[in-house]
């Protein structure tokens, strides 16, 4: 919703088609704005995913959103909420920034090849956009995950990660460089689609 009126203050006084540059800073902006008011709900879900993958058996730490909500304040303070804020940015702003630009550059670059401007050139920027933000979003989303989904350190020992690039580190000497691009195939199935559903929506209720 912010990137259009925040690209054309960016914009300014330029004529013509916005720059490279310009999309991509109104595209940092936003997804930078957007993450900082949505990461809470990030860490819950990452955390109940986590929980949801545990062996029947094993105790879990949240009985539900709102339980975890209530036990990350009271246990780790309200800045628990924003844990993996870090990795949260840098991930959001890849990959939102990436999908911001690259639907926007490829619709006009489709555009310039003489399609129309219909839900099929859509569909098609959307399918790019989706593709593109996987393919440089996965590892950031990658070490997003792993260190807001790590356990935390009991009171004298190391944490399992001291920040995102050594959880990076780590990750590459265990598992190898295949480990950022872990889930590829479903990660572009739900982006892409993402993309296309948001873009042709969008473009819909323009038009109309």
């Amino acid at each position: 919703g912010l990137y259009e009126p925040v690209r054309n203050f960016y914009m300014g006084d330029h004529k013509g088609d916005p720059t490279i540059i310009q999309r991509i800073a109104a595209g940092l902006t936003t997804s930078a704005i957007g993450i900082t008011v949505a990461s809470p709900t990030d860490v819950v879900k990452v955390r109940l995913q986590a929980e949801g993958r545990l062996p029947a058996g094993v105790p879990r730490r949240y009985n539900g959103a709102i339980d975890a909500y209530r036990k990350i304040v009271a246990q780790e303070g309200v800045k628990g909420l924003w844990t993996g804020y870090g990795p949260n940015l840098a991930r959001n702003c890849v990959v939102n920034a990436t999908e911001l630009v690259a639907y926007d550059q490829s619709k006009q670059v489709y555009l310039s090849w003489g399609a129309p401007d219909n839900i099929a050139t859509h569909i098609a920027s959307g399918l790019t956009a989706g593709l593109a933000a996987t393919l440089l979003g996965s590892p950031v989303d990658v070490v997003k995950t792993t260190v807001m989904a790590a356990k935390k350190s009991a009171a004298g020992t190391a944490p399992e990660f001291s920040g995102p690039i050594d959880c990076a580190v780590k990750l590459l000497r265990t598992q190898g460089p295949l480990a950022f691009y872990k889930g590829f195939i479903p990660n572009f199935a739900r982006i892409g689609s993402w993309n296309i559903i948001t873009w042709v929506t969008l473009e819909q209720l323009k038009a109309a």
